[in-house]
Parts: C-alpha cells; structure tokens; sequence
C-alpha cells in the first residue's frame, strides 16, 4: 500500500463528494470519529452530517494546493494534511483552508476518518 497514493484518492473522494452530496460523506466516519470544525468539536456520524449538511451554503468548490501524508502507529492509520481554497458559489474570493485527517483501517480493507480537524485561514 503506498500511503501517498492512497492519500491522493482519499482527499479526492473526500472533497469531490463534498462539493456535490454532503450527505454522502457519512460513510466515511463512524459512531468514534471526531470532527472539530472551527474550534466546535462533533462526535458521531449522525452530529458530523447534520453539521456538514448545516452549513450557510449549499455550492462551493474544493481547490487542493498540498496533500501532505505520513503513517500513523502500529495500527497502520494515517495522517493526511490538506491546504487550499475553497470557492463559494457568488463569492468573488476564495477562503484558503486546512484539513487534517486520521485515517485508520477497515476490517474490510478500506479506511474511515476517525479524526477531522477544518480551519479557514484568515490573512
């Protein structure tokens, strides 16, 4: 498993499926997972959508500048570091970003975000 590779196609799903269905992303945590969103920590799948599905807009697009990605412990999770823009719908100026996520393995093979941490990054 190359852990770059894999971090590539998680942040790609992940932002994609943002952008156009909140809502799916609830597969991607589970009942253990944490969301701190701006300094508001949220536990649990069901706190986690009804945050992300809440927010004050509905379009927006996701534009990646960095993945940064490193293994996490012998339970073979993962760090993902994001950085970039995120463009809202009829707003001139983007916001720039970061996101860190823990990734830790399936029995089935895949991963689940068990640690998300979202900031805007004022200048």
């Amino acid at each position: 498993m190359d852990p770059d590779a894999v971090a590539k196609a998680f942040v790609e799903h992940y932002y994609s499926t943002f952008d156009t269905n909140r809502a799916g992303l609830a597969g991607l945590y589970q009942e253990a997972s944490m969301l701190t969103f701006e300094g508001q920590k949220i536990q649990g799948v069901q706190s986690i959508v009804a945050k992300l599905t809440s927010l004050p807009f509905q379009q927006c697009k996701h534009n990646i500048s960095t993945v940064d990605c490193q293994p996490s412990g012998p339970a073979s999770g993962m760090l993902v570091f994001v950085s970039g823009n995120l463009q809202l719908a009829g707003e001139e100026h983007a916001l720039k970003f970061s996101q860190m996520f823990h990734l830790m393995p399936t029995p089935q093979g895949s991963f689940y975000v068990f640690n998300d941490i979202f900031r805007l990054n004022y200048s």
